[in-house]
């Protein structure tokens, strides 16, 4: 465990002698700052970043291009941290590289300073107990679930190839960083990453490499009770270049697999790294022990001695590691940077339209015309299917702004999401594709990291996660499936709501209607747990129009992801001139249908494929003499956020006679329908038939509406009577 000999490289002269004994304390102080942090919050994970901190320190200090002074500048390479746990690594490593951040409450200018480093997992620190993206500068992504950061870093390096592809000219080559994620053996066992990197080689992404820190060791023990498998031939078979390093400690080795990697043009690299969790910490050295719980305070020392560190010393930093960091891995990232901002300058000067777009992206803003060629939708009794109608939309948008791209999880024909028009084109390594399948399959021939269509296969999970990736990368992604298989999905999906990514989720065949592919298809809890998201915009349009008002709210969230939730079926294309314009979407509920004299008796509530049923039996109520309103109700989002009065116009607080129509759970409803209205809903989870027959089984036709309605009517003049 002699930290100074097994760290020490292979040197002929007194300098290199020099630089490798601060190699070693740089990497131990990396060490004996993650064990300080975990130890005064009495919690944490201690045990990776003392095993790992040689494979993150040759990372950084040797490959990683990064200016300490713009953490956001574009042409950087990425680091993500995959093995979330291991954050008290990250911020050692933002320390003592001196990232600094730009954000005006951060202590003496630092992403991380030391008062956050002494205050890890405590509330108000930078230094939060997983990476949290937007929180502290220098942390590429929000990270914690396992093998959610390796599916990011795959958006990630998809994006510097299609940004490559479409704005690097010769002689400039603005975008050409690689991405380096970090992971171990549970993210490893994940699906995601699975689905990621299979992905990952089928696109041969060699601007992609995962550094695998194999310690052999979970939660519950050694990885051996339940992880046997070959990762080296699992990779190699998905496509990947693989590299074994037999030691962490051995810096040689791991500065020639990432040499490897620099030189590896045509795949991805996996370096797998052995390593021994809880390094130098005699009783706990690998250990669970040491995964997952502070090492104490008698093994802290013994493990600080080990590294020939004072055992008694907290938070030390000795002299020459900060200024080691800044001759390297600063220096490298400053000139970087300076020669890019010269390259860019004169860019600007050559293609002035490509600039803008760039800076126009870069800056979280919609290009000028984006909305000029949006389509018009007529009345129309039979209708169209609003999926149907996002597609066009989708279309119509994406042909005036380059960076909105994305695909499905092998649904595209179904969702309606493919980018038919001119130059679009599909994403794809050029060596591994057949043009002419391409052009027979799918109507377009233009394939190559410039095209705009993804084509995610059977992947939900990974799908939307690489979406995270790629928004994280400033490109407006949008990514599609059935709205059921969302729950393959949802880890990944809350991260964009945590993280505040504008990735657009279009989720089609929308309920119970598809009908039948039946309840394993039928989404019926979905709706409620959307809403249930903070942070996430759910719009469920009702006809065509309220699709396309739908996408101009959605085209200006810059913040939030948002999920459009779209029928199979055909829905009538509401006649405005006789309800009301399409334009109230925007505030997430409106009145489509009123009383004559705007005092209505009974509300009917709806939204999506309910609302044409709600105006039907509007139209019958008063043939009936019953005043009633209709409400469409898109987005409950929206509507929440708009003032009280506007609430209180919309949904009169006096009217107690209440009907709510989804088909869907009810839960959540009663928030609008109050205590005693009536919610007409989904109690189980389908049924296999034609959607007619479904609907109908289910009550949500007509007659059963004006029943409803009828009843809540009737009981509300007795009890005002």
């Amino acid at each position: 465990m002699n930290a100074d000999h097994t760290l020490k490289e292979s040197s002929g002269t007194a300098r290199q002698d020099s630089l490798a004994a601060l190699d070693v304390l740089c990497i131990n102080t990396l060490r004996t700052l993650s064990i300080d942090m975990v130890e005064k919050a009495k919690s944490g994970h201690p045990g990776t970043p003392m095993g790992a901190a040689p494979t993150a320190y040759c990372v950084w200090q040797r490959y990683l291009r990064f200016d300490i002074d713009d953490p956001g500048w574009l042409n950087r390479d990425r680091f993500v941290l995959s093995v979330g746990h291991a954050s008290a690594l990250l911020y050692s490593m933002l320390y003592l590289c001196g990232v600094k951040s730009k954000a005006d409450d951060f202590s003496d200018n630092l992403a991380v300073s030391m008062a956050d480093l002494q205050s890890f997992r405590q509330a108000g620190s930078r230094c939060t107990g997983h990476p949290e993206h937007g929180w502290t500068a220098g942390v590429e992504a929000t990270t914690g679930p396992l093998g959610q950061g390796l599916a990011n870093s795959v958006g990630m390096a998809i994006a510097q190839r299609w940004l490559a592809a479409t704005y690097n000219r010769p002689g400039y080559a603005l975008f050409e960083y690689n991405v380096y994620a970090f992971c171990g053996d549970g993210d490893m066992m994940e699906g995601i990453s699975a689905e990621a990197a299979s992905l990952a080689g089928h696109l041969e992404l060699a601007n992609l490499c995962w550094i695998y820190d194999s310690n052999h060791v979970s939660i519950e023990g050694t990885t051996a009770i339940t992880f046997t498998e070959d990762v080296v031939a699992r990779f190699r078979a998905y496509g990947w270049q693989v590299i074994s390093v037999a030691d962490a400690n051995n810096l040689d080795q791991q500065t020639s697999a990432l040499q490897r990697f620099v030189d590896t043009q045509d795949r991805p690299t996996l370096i797998v790294v052995q390593s021994h969790i809880g390094y130098g910490a005699p009783h706990k050295q690998d250990s669970r022990e040491a995964h997952g719980e502070p090492l104490g305070i008698d093994e802290a020392r013994l493990a600080k001695q080990s590294y020939h560190m004072d055992p008694d010393a907290q938070f030390a930093v000795p002299d020459g590691v900060q200024a080691h960091f800044s001759a390297q891995f600063g220096q490298r990232g400053k000139d970087a940077h300076t020669s890019w901002n010269s390259l860019f300058a004169d860019y600007c000067q050559q293609h002035p339209q490509l600039a803008k777009q760039i800076d126009c992206m870069q800056a979280g803003e919609l290009p000028d015309g984006w909305d000029l060629a949006l389509p018009d939708f007529s009345p129309d009794e039979k209708g169209l299917s609003t999926r149907e109608a996002s597609g066009k939309v989708l279309n119509a948008i994406a042909a005036h702004m380059p960076w909105l791209l994305g695909g499905a999880a092998d649904l595209a024909p179904s969702t309606k999401t493919n980018l038919n028009f001119d130059a679009a084109g599909d994403f794809e390594a050029v060596v591994a594709i057949d043009n002419a399948y391409f052009s027979a399959e799918l109507g377009n021939a233009s394939a190559s990291y410039a095209g705009r269509n993804f084509h995610f296969g059977i992947r939900e999970h990974a799908m939307c996660a690489i979406a995270n990736g790629m928004a994280l990368s400033r490109l407006r992604p949008f990514a599609a499936s059935f709205f059921v298989f969302t729950d393959y999905a949802r880890a990944a999906i809350r991260l964009s709501a945590m993280m505040g990514m504008p990735v657009i989720y279009l989720w089609t065949h929308d309920s119970i209607s598809m009908g039948e592919d039946g309840p394993t298809h039928q989404p019926v809890e979905q709706l409620a747990s959307f809403r249930a998201m903070p942070g996430m915009v759910l719009l469920r349009p009702a006809d065509a129009n309220e699709v396309l008002e739908a996408w101009r709210v959605i085209m200006k969230i810059s913040d939030r992801p948002s999920s459009l939730v779209l029928s199979r079926q055909a829905l009538p294309t509401i006649d405005r001139q006789k309800y009301a314009g399409a334009s109230g979407v925007a505030k997430g509920a409106y009145i489509i249908a009123d009383a004559v004299d705007e005092r209505p008796e009974v509300l009917l509530l709806g939204t999506g494929s309910e609302v044409a049923l709600c105006i039907a039996a509007y139209e019958q109520l008063s043939a009936e003499g019953i005043r009633a309103r209709v409400v469409s109700m898109p987005s409950w989002d929206l509507f929440e956020s708009q003032s009280e009065a506007y609430r209180d116009h919309v949904l009169p607080p006096d009217v107690l006679a209440r009907v709510s129509v989804e088909a869907a759970s009810a839960f959540g409803w009663e928030r609008y329908t109050g205590q005693h209205g009536t919610m007409i809903s989904m109690q189980s989870f389908g049924l296999s038939a034609p959607g007619k027959v479904v609907e109908t089984h289910f009550g949500f036709d007509v007659s059963h509406v004006v029943a409803a309605a009828r009843a809540q009517a009737l009981r509300h003049r007795s009890s005002i009577g």
